[in-house]
């Protein structure tokens, strides 16, 4: 990739630099399902979540050979073993910083961390924001329950005030996160919500993900049936769902979302305001402000109204790009790439001393 191409990244997509296979090739979904049985509660959301993903892929084109999913602990780390393709069950919270590595090393390829509320949020915290602050192109897709389900129902960073759990019997008293502000925060590029229950808006997030070009992050609200039972049913109802479109008007059943000069964006009956000043969705926005206003409308947290859909899709200049272009500038520099006598000699350095034993 030429220094111009690099200034020219806004063009591309997030599989941009990946090989497709021969265009007489048809992928199907079962290349990319394992020999591997696939080990999850009856009626987990995790299921569908996998099916989804696996039936997703062929249309991207690339190969299974071409496609890397990382993961961390947790029951949503088992991912690796169900898609066949090149993968990694690493350890706890770490699975954004391996994946930068891979993603940073390799341009051939496309990078999937499969990750859950705890292992993100809770030991991850740190390598998940600083993943997106960078902006590399991977994509961390973050199953949330709102519950510790492989360690057997601990309360985790998404669980609401007052949770009854085998850590917090009374109640926990911490304040949880919001994911996606959380996201917004660390200035993600792409950050989206969807849920294990809707197969083809979970489909449909998917698919952006990975056509942007950048860190992409997709919350998918997920239901644990052992240790967390019911927790969204709520959203079965669409009148607790706020669909957002880009250019469409954000409306859910009679309340809609309009601008107030104090308190920002606020929930209203659509009845009550006229129709031009309901507020039309943009997630190209380049100010994050407006996305996190919406991801802390009034009931969001509490279920009452939850917007799913991409709250934020702007285009930056990535972190993986930007290293590769940099050794190729200095290699070049320097005369090409380095030798393994340049590097012996780096190794050694300037000064060396012998430890007597």
């Amino acid at each position: 990739m030429t220094t111009t191409e690099y200034n020219d990244l806004t063009e591309l997509t997030g599989t941009a630099f990946v090989p497709r296979v021969a265009k007489d090739r048809i992928l199907a979904r079962k290349e990319f399902v394992s020999d591997q049985e696939v080990r999850w509660c009856p009626g987990c959301g995790d299921y569908a979540i996998l099916a989804a993903f696996q039936s997703f892929l062929p249309e991207l084109g690339i190969a299974p050979e071409n496609i890397v999913v990382v993961s961390g602990i947790g029951c949503s780390s088992r991912f690796p073993y169900y898609v066949e393709s090149y993968g990694m069950h690493s350890i706890h919270g770490r699975a954004p910083s391996i994946a930068t590595g891979i993603a940073t090393a390799r341009e051939d390829l496309s990078v999937w961390v499969m990750t859950g509320d705890g292992d993100a949020l809770a030991i991850g915290g740190n390598h998940f924001i600083h993943a997106l602050r960078r902006n590399v192109n991977l994509n961390i897709v973050m199953f949330n329950n709102e519950i510790y389900g492989l360690t057997k129902g601990q309360y985790s960073p998404t669980s609401p005030v007052g949770t009854v759990s085998k850590s917090t019997p009374f109640g926990s008293v911490d304040h949880p996160f919001n994911p996606i502000r959380l996201a917004l925060g660390a200035d993600a590029t792409f950050v989206a919500r969807t849920m294990a229950s809707d197969r083809q808006h979970l489909t449909e997030t998917l698919r952006r993900a990975a056509l942007h070009r950048g860190g992409s992050f997709v919350e998918v609200l997920q239901n644990c049936v052992i240790f967390n039972d019911g927790t969204f049913d709520d959203l079965k109802s669409e009148d607790h769902l706020l669909r957002m479109e880009p250019g469409q008007p954000l409306i859910s059943g009679d309340r809609c979302i309009v601008r107030d000069p104090v308190r920002g964006l606020v929930v209203v009956p659509t009845s009550a305001v006229d129709p031009a000043t309901i507020v039309k969705h943009d997630p190209a926005h380049a100010n994050p402000g407006v996305a996190f206003a919406l991801a802390s409308i009034e009931g969001a947290d509490s279920h009452d109204l939850v917007p799913i859909g991409i709250f934020r899709d702007i285009v930056q200049p990535t972190y993986d790009d930007a290293v590769r272009e940099q050794i190729r500038t200095f290699s070049e520099a320097a005369g090409g790439d380095p030798t393994d006598a340049d590097l012996a000699a780096l190794l050694a350095g300037r000064n060396t001393w012998t430890v007597a034993p």
